[in-house]
Order: structure tokens, then C-alpha cells, then sequence
């Protein structure tokens, strides 16, 4: 779906404009985007498989929920927005910790340039994933995966070929950022 969305600078700063996604996506513009990791207490980390007909990374497994950030939207905003939209559920912004903001820079061979920051928040999950409602225009399946395994597939570079590329970096946060909560 095509959106209106605020452009940032290459240092992640708004710059009082704003353009359609799809614009965005072809000239290279930075723009705003929240991810949100959901793990549960007992070292559980829930991903979303991404949609057969996804421009990029089709069918990879990625991030619980992710999402673009609407022109003049807030961030928790669209945090709370893309979760509802994309799991079905109803989440607090308290309950959204805020763990940074990531700059990614992705070129796909179909001619789209995803210039973003990641706006990136972890979740506790407490409701079992046979109650969440996935959004099957965006989402295949979801899955929960152990911590420890999700660590040794991204981290150890043990099977990497099945996730979204994000760098090993971004990657080692969550997962450490993930195991303090615990």
C-alpha cells in the first residue's frame, strides 16, 4: 500500500517534507520505520515470516512486526498501529521499550533502495500465538523461536539464509538487549 511518509536526512533527521513510500523506495529517501520484537519471559522470540508477494525478501523470516511510519505520525504511534495491524493485538505504549534507532541501507535488484531507520522497541508477549491474528496480505505465518537459536541461526551465522539480511550488529542487539530483560 502506498503512503504518505516524512523524509529524513542520511543522519536520520526530519526534514519538513514528506513523499510517497513508493518514491521513497525508488529514489533512495531516508525514512522513519519501527520494528518490534516480542519475546516471552521464558526466552521465547516471536517472528513473522514475510509474505509470498513482498517486493523484498519474500517468504524470509524477519522481525515480530515492522512497519512504515506515517507522514506526521508518532513513532509509538505507528508502533502500536503496525502491531494491531499486523498481529491483532491491542499493545500499550508503556509496555514498548525502546532499545534505539538503526540506519539500514538496502539495495534490491528490483529497484527499490530502502533507505530507513529502524525505530526498534521489544515487547513482552503474553498472549500465546495461537491468539494473535496475523494480517495475511503482509504476513505468512509466525513462530516462536528460542533465544538461543534465533542467536546461533544470526548471530553464529548458522543459517542466516532464512532471515532478512540486517547486519550481524543490529542483530546482536536485540539478542542482548533481549536476554538482560530476562
Amino acid at each position: 500500500m502506498d503512503e504518505l511518509i516524512d523524509r529524513l536526512d542520511a543522519e536520520g533527521n526530519y526534514t519538513g517534507q514528506t513523499i510517497i513510500k513508493s518514491d521513497a523506495h525508488r529514489l533512495g529517501i531516508f525514512h522513519p520505520t519501527v520494528h518490534i520484537w516480542f519475546y516471552t519471559r521464558s526466552g521465547n522470540l516471536l517472528l513473522q515470516q514475510r509474505g509470498k508477494n513482498k517486493s523484498t525478501y519474500p517468504l524470509l523470516w524477519d522481525v515480530s512486526v515492522a512497519g512504515h511510519v506515517g507522514a506526521g505520525e508518532e513513532i509509538l504511534e505507528a508502533a502500536v498501529r503496525e502491531i494491531k495491524e499486523e498481529i491483532g493485538l491491542n499493545t500499550p505504549k508503556e509496555s514498548l521499550i525502546k532499545i534505539g534507532v538503526f540506519k539500514s541501507t538496502q539495495n534490491h535488484d528490483n529497484a527499490i533502495i530502502d533507505n530507513e531507520f529502524h525505530h526498534t522497541f521489544l515487547c513482552e508477549l503474553k498472549t500465546p500465538i495461537q491468539n494473535l491474528n496475523k494480517q495475511d496480505s503482509e504476513v505468512e505465518s509466525l513462530a516462536m523461536i528460542p533465544l538461543f537459536t534465533f542467536a546461533e541461526e544470526v548471530w553464529g551465522l548458522a543459517n542466516t539464509a532464512k532471515y532478512v539480511p540486517h547486519s550481524r550488529e543490529y542483530y546482536k542487539t536485540i539478542i542482548k538487549s533481549i536476554k538482560e530483560l530476562l
